[in-house]
């Protein structure tokens, strides 16, 4: 018989008031909150937000939530526990769910296009 985690996740959008979905993923021993997360997009809500580039390497830095309030990267968190909460960052914009805007505000990016030359 599998272990089951539930795994209750925030919903919504900036302009929404924030909702929780509760989800039942099997679990197995070292498993990542991400891992959990990346389950339930594939078998139980295709609509959910998350964001990652890689997967339990700790090297991209886009995992970033709050689980159970404090800031982890979704792909280091280990599931420990038989019921999580995972909620966005609080202090970045909300894009939606999972999903904030983790660029520093000061980041500027370089259109190539409109200064050809690389001297620029």
């Amino acid at each position: 018989m599998k272990r089951m985690a539930s795994i209750r996740v925030q919903r919504g959008g900036p302009d929404q008031s924030p909702t929780f979905d509760d989800f039942e993923v099997p679990c197995h021993d070292g498993m990542s909150v991400l891992d959990a997360l990346i389950w339930i997009r594939a078998h139980a809500d295709e609509t959910l937000a998350i964001r990652y580039s890689c997967t339990n390497a700790n090297t991209c830095k886009e995992c970033m939530v709050k689980v159970e309030g404090k800031v982890v990267y979704a792909c280091t968190e280990r599931i420990c526990k038989s019921t999580l909460i995972v909620e966005p960052l609080t202090n970045k914009r909300l894009v939606r769910d999972l999903v904030t805007d983790i660029a520093p505000p000061k980041e500027k990016l370089f259109n190539l296009l409109s200064c050809p030359d690389t001297s620029c």
